[in-house]
């Protein structure tokens, strides 16, 4: 059960500290109005995605699922656990359907402003898309952690 503990927090420090850090870069690139720099952070952005938040899900569900299992706590009822499973369902389907769609067009708008020099609207766009549905993709999870510390 350690184990299982040890790996779902591990999920956790990955999924969490990823979607942060992310955020923060990405933010931070937009900023500075360096057409390379935008692009490379928007790559790099998608990247991390795949190298962090996404196996930081894939150890978080199994393992917190596989725990609640052992300790007898029933999955989808309304407590805190329920609400934090709907929660971080809400947070990946905001993932999918918005971010991830977003990011892939923030990286194609990027890359045509290299040519010229200057980032194109479109960019500009979906940026605040992604930072708009972001900020509530963080939050979201960051009540989950609070849920899965406190178990109110």
């Amino acid at each position: 059960m350690k184990v299982y503990l040890f790996l779902h927090v591990l999920g956790a420090i990955l999924f969490l500290g990823n979607i942060i850090t992310a955020a923060f870069w990405k933010v931070l690139a937009d900023r500075s109005g360096d057409v390379r720099l935008i692009h490379r952070t928007s790559k790099y952005v998608m990247l991390a995605d795949y190298s962090f938040t996404l196996p930081g899900i894939v150890l978080l569900l199994t393992f917190g699922h596989l725990m609640a299992e052992k300790a007898g706590y029933e999955l989808f009822e309304w407590s805190w656990l329920g609400i934090s499973y709907l929660l971080f369902i809400i947070s990946g389907v905001i993932w999918i359907f918005v971010l991830l769609p977003s990011q892939y067009r923030m990286i194609k708008w990027s890359k045509a402003g290299l040519d010229s020099g200057v980032i194109p609207g479109e960019y500009y766009r979906w940026s605040r898309i992604w930072n708009g549905f972001g900020i509530i993709s963080v939050l979201l999870p960051m009540i989950v952690l609070f849920l899965m510390v406190v178990k109110p």
